[in-house]
């Protein structure tokens, strides 16, 4: 479900807010509007509870507010960082559940965005049942610029849109299913059906998704700048709506978490619907490459042979790397019709890359080094964090086949870097052109609530790739 709390910017706290939030630093000096004053001095009573002023750090005590007792909540900012800021906000937000309304009073001099992205996305919850939200309904910042509050709010519900296409099950979700979410962007969509797809060459999407009586589906979405600047940037999400692994079937315990496989497409949706809004200059292609991975007798078997997009001929020995499969039309397609400056595609694409980087940084491969520079910096500024990783071009034989120009999978053990050979499967279909490839299969997913993340999908990729077009 979207994000159902509200956000409003005033000058000062109302005067009958009885859920306050003050900010405090590391030298313990919490800035308190004067009719707030709490029994017991601050200036005592945070070194009373050891407090240090950590970001996501809160002393709670009792304030009069006429003949009403009213909560003060002193939240500790750290450094002032954006980091340490979204961690604040997410920790008031989970202090606030259940409470109708809450006034956070800003630390001078810092920017609303962080602070407004945190409380909003640890408000994030999906529910498919009649349980009532237990997020705080209301947030009022004090002292905020407007704007910067209202980017932040746009970054927090895009990123809110991306968790609920993922985390909607898919009993639901299917290829035609997200397209038509696509459509509600409010930015031209094209959708090709497997009829066209057949027609028009797309063999790994056609491949993937034949296994399926729920047939697969291309997606693109047309962003046109007022002000353009130039570019043409193309976005590529991974849009797999269920991944059993096909024939090649995956365990009872990985295919639970099968639904959030289209992470890499919901971020681009996502994306794609609030460029306007953010006044990005660049003109930007969005394309998801959907299908449904099932085993059935149509499904495509290891060993098959097929033609992706462009001519290309690759020999599946394993169905359940199919993702690559789909991705490589879309960056085929791209190259060959878009005349894009630059391509990134973002996909949950291998387990390797969690054995790797664990569950908090996504994996960046690239063939131009500014771009990648790009990304890490857009990544450090928006907290979705990046690792480059190389492109090893001894690993490339890993792809031989006797039979066709790629094999989907290396047939052996002599490399082993399933991360690496994946991207440079990829890299195969991208022209040339300069490219990135996000590799989020280890933090696409939440094994728990914790700071601005709630168990399931995440929408990692929203903020990275928002604050790379807006500010490059």
């Amino acid at each position: 479900m979207p994000i159902e709390t509200s956000i409003t910017v005033t000058d000062r706290p109302r005067p009958g807010a009885t859920l306050v939030a003050v900010p405090f630093d590391r030298d313990l000096t919490p800035a308190v509007p004067g009719d707030l004053e709490p029994p017991v001095p601050l200036a005592g009573l945070l070194p009373a509870h050891q407090a240090k002023g950590d970001p996501g750090e809160i002393v709670e005590t009792p304030f009069a507010r006429g003949e009403e007792v009213g909560r003060l909540l002193c939240y500790g900012v750290g450094d002032r960082g954006q980091a340490a800021l979204r961690k604040a906000g997410a920790a008031l937000a989970r202090r606030a559940r259940s409470r109708e309304a809450l006034t956070v009073v800003l630390p001078e001099g810092v920017q609303a965005a962080p602070l407004v992205e945190g409380a909003l996305l640890a408000s994030y919850s999906f529910s498919m049942g009649e349980q009532p939200s237990k997020a705080v309904r209301s947030i009022e910042f004090a002292g905020a610029d407007a704007g910067e509050v209202r980017r932040g709010e746009v970054f927090a519900r895009a990123v809110g849109l991306a968790r609920d296409l993922a985390n909607m099950p898919s009993s639901v979700k299917h290829p035609q299913w997200l397209a038509e979410r696509a459509a509600e962007q409010g930015v031209p969509v094209r959708v090709w059906d497997e009829h066209e797809l057949r027609a028009g060459g797309f063999g790994g999407l056609i491949a993937v998704g034949k296994g399926s009586p729920r047939p697969p589906r291309l997606i693109q979405l047309s962003y046109e700048p007022d002000d353009p600047d130039g570019r043409h940037i193309v976005l590529v999400g991974k849009g797999i709506t269920f991944d059993s692994g096909g024939l090649s079937l995956k365990p009872t315990e990985n295919m639970k978490l099968q639904k959030t496989d289209m992470a890499g497409g919901a971020v681009v949706i996502a994306v794609l619907g609030v460029l306007r809004e953010l006044g990005v200059r660049a003109r930007v292609t969005g394309l998801v490459a959907s299908a449904e991975n099932m085993p059935s007798g149509s499904a495509q078997r290891p060993s098959d042979v097929i033609t992706q997009y462009g001519g290309r001929t690759v020999e599946v020995l394993n169905t359940d790397a199919e993702g690559r499969l789909v991705l490589a039309d879309a960056l085929a397609y791209a190259d060959a019709e878009l005349d894009p400056d630059v391509m990134v595609d973002i996909a949950t694409l291998t387990g390797a890359v969690r054995v790797a980087l664990g569950n908090d940084v996504g994996a960046v491969y690239a063939t131009d080094d500014d771009l990648a520079a790009a990304l890490l910096a857009a990544g450090d500024r928006s907290g979705d964090r990046l690792w480059r990783m190389p492109l090893v071009e001894e690993y490339a034989p890993a792809l031989e086949s006797s039979v066709a120009d790629l094999a989907n999978v290396e047939s052996g053990s002599t490399y082993g870097a399933g991360s690496i050979t994946a991207a440079l499967f990829l890299r195969e279909f991208t022209g040339k052109r300069p490219w990135a490839h996000l590799d989020i299969a280890g933090v696409g997913r939440s094994g728990s609530d914790e700071g601005v993340l709630t168990k399931g999908a995440t929408g990692y990729g929203v903020r990275l790739l928002l604050s790379w077009l807006t500010e490059g």
